[in-house]
């Protein structure tokens, strides 16, 4: 039985994880998990699964209430105490379920531990790449993506098993795919939210609306897959049917299909690959039916450009790629600024703050305080 650890339980990935976990209980014992400041969260997970030694929330207050109520687990708080939660608990697997950049240490200290890493956290791969392929050149760990794309581009590359022209990854457009660019600057956080086939948490979903979560998920290719970026390419889909495709060398198409539903991937994922999959192979992808493509605008989402620079340049390009987008996302979020803001000002950061071209673990934490502060700044000079 294969034990596993959960972080960001509470999230629309460790929700759904927590899903499959309860649909195969002989086959997985969830013994740790993080839930943020989702209290009510970790008791129906704990009486879902008494297998649960240790927890870690967000803030001391709530770990401090909640061990008085369940004395038998260990309870730990913070950034800190997510990397004591790795510790504290043997486990097989780490699902890496958390948003943003915290989720890049525990990554870090699981492949150290020689945990197999099922990750959803784009950041530490995008932040991290480069020390994580290291790490798993040393033989220290496993890592698995939880994406669907990524796990589309796996299936594929599986049984495509000789050299493939390209790799698509598919993106939907997201919610404000049809709206006029001259309107883009007046759209709320509400209507961004609204997403068309997907239902996810806020930061990814207007990631999905700037279309900067494909630039990331180029980046994360290029790391788990270790090819060039120009091995990949971005094809618009409408429906999110089509995760991911490969042009084998007959000019004919391998096809991951399936609705657009995270169960999926993720059990893919828990797996470790080995569960049953199907893929779609065709001459030509206009004639799948019911399916839509078109090409990929970088006017409209001139955040991919963007990304694609950062990883050209490596090095802490892409910590501050990362921490002013989440800046940026979160300001549009509460209001603060425009939707027609963010991209530039992940475009300032990068221009402006010093660069690192081989930066170590400290240096990229360090970079992404320093890129906090000064996107922070250059949004209060806004208002």
């Amino acid at each position: 039985m294969k034990r596993i650890t959960l972080l960001g339980a509470s999230g629309s990935i460790g929700t759904q994880t927590i899903d499959i976990l309860l649909a195969q209980k002989s086959e997985f014992r969830l013994v740790a998990f993080s839930v943020g400041k989702q209290k009510e969260k970790a008791e129906s997970i704990l009486h879902a699964f008494p297998s649960v030694e240790a927890v870690c929330f967000a803030n001391e207050e709530d770990a401090r209430h909640f061990h008085v109520f369940h004395p038998q687990l260990k309870v730990f708080h913070g950034d800190e105490g997510l990397l004591q939660l790795i510790e504290a608990v043997p486990a097989d697997m780490l699902v890496n379920a958390l948003v943003g950049f915290v989720g890049l240490v525990p990554t870090i200290r699981a492949l150290e531990a020689g945990l197999t890493v099922a990750t959803a956290n784009k950041e530490s791969l995008v932040v991290g790449g480069t020390l994580i392929n290291d790490l798993l050149d040393q033989g220290k760990g496993r890592i698995i993506p939880i994406d669907s794309e990524h796990v589309g581009v796996a299936k594929c590359l599986a049984k495509a098993k000789k050299e493939v022209r390209k790799v698509y990854i598919t993106a939907s457009g997201g919610a404000l795919r049809d709206v006029p660019l001259n309107e883009l600057k007046y759209v709320t956080p509400e209507r961004a939210l609204a997403h068309p086939n997907w239902q996810m948490g806020a930061k990814i979903t207007i990631d999905c609306a700037t279309m900067m979560n494909k630039g990331f998920e180029l980046i994360e290719a290029c790391v788990l897959f270790r090819r060039d970026m120009d091995h990949f390419g971005v094809l618009m889909h409408r429906e999110s049917m089509m995760h991911a495709c490969v042009e084998l060398p007959s000019g004919k198409y391998l096809c991951d299909i399936s609705s657009p539903d995270m169960h999926g991937p993720i059990a893919y994922a828990l797996s470790e690959g080995r569960c049953k999959y199907y893929l779609t192979k065709t001459s030509g992808l206009s004639k799948l039916k019911g399916l839509h493509f078109f090409n990929f605008d970088p006017e409209r989402y001139p955040a991919v450009e963007l990304a694609k620079r950062a990883y050209d340049r490596g090095g802490n390009a892409l910590a501050i790629l990362n921490a002013a987008n989440e800046v940026a996302v979160h300001a549009f979020l509460d209001h603060i600024i425009r939707f027609t803001d963010i991209v530039p000002l992940v475009e300032m950061a990068l221009e402006k703050l010093p660069y690192l071209p081989s930066p170590n673990l400290d240096e990229l934490v360090a970079t992404d305080h320093l890129t906090r502060g000064y996107v922070s700044e250059r949004i209060r000079r806004l208002r």
